[in-house]
């Protein structure tokens, strides 16, 4: 158990019978009466976003919450297979948890899963990922680095935009973060 005045970002505990980590507080002392301390809350299971307030003096249950580095191995109808790199367990996980996420991983992918106890809560891909540019308009002779942009199709199915000198079959490198293409791999 943690005291409410303990709480900072990323602090993860268990409240109302689910799982939620903190994305803002303050603590506000009132002229007269107790401190309070004012929180925002995310559910990790759903993503709702809950404004609430605290006596000073009341204790949250703390969760640990263990990160576990899988391997994506398919895709299997809407669920994706992962295996545990440690144990070569399979686990499966729902498209609600990958989100967008799937639009950059490919077979044998690491990622990154945040467990508590056996539920997986959310995943965590490289900053960066290297994928090949399947379809893209061809380029024009003279097209220079600082001369535009143009779509290009990945191998996952993902649309990024390209300078305008990248050519189909290139391998790139792509910001898993924004989306965003960084440079020719």
């Amino acid at each position: 158990m943690i005291s409410v005045t303990e709480l900072r970002n990323g602090t993860k505990v268990e409240m109302d019978g689910g799982l939620w980590e903190c994305l803002d507080y303050s603590h506000l002392k009132m002229g007269r009466g107790g401190a309070k301390v004012v929180t925002k809350f995310r559910n990790m299971e759903s993503g709702a976003i809950v404004d609430r307030t605290f006596n000073s003096g009341e204790k949250l249950q703390d969760i640990y919450v263990e990160g576990k580095t899988m391997q994506y191995l398919y895709k299997d109808g809407e669920d994706f297979m992962f295996m545990d790199m440690e144990t070569f367990e399979q686990v499966t996980l729902p498209p609600a948890l990958v989100g967008d996420a799937a639009k950059f991983m490919k077979e044998n992918t690491e990622i990154e899963v945040a467990m508590y106890g056996e539920k997986a809560l959310s995943i965590t891909l490289p900053n960066q990922v290297i994928l090949k540019i399947v379809e893209t308009d061809p380029g024009l002779r003279g097209d220079t680095a600082s001369g535009g942009t143009k779509p290009a199709r990945l191998e996952t199915g993902a649309v990024v935009q390209v300078p305008l000198f990248v050519e189909q079959d290139t391998l790139v490198k792509v910001d898993t973060r924004t989306g965003a293409y960084l440079s020719r791999a």
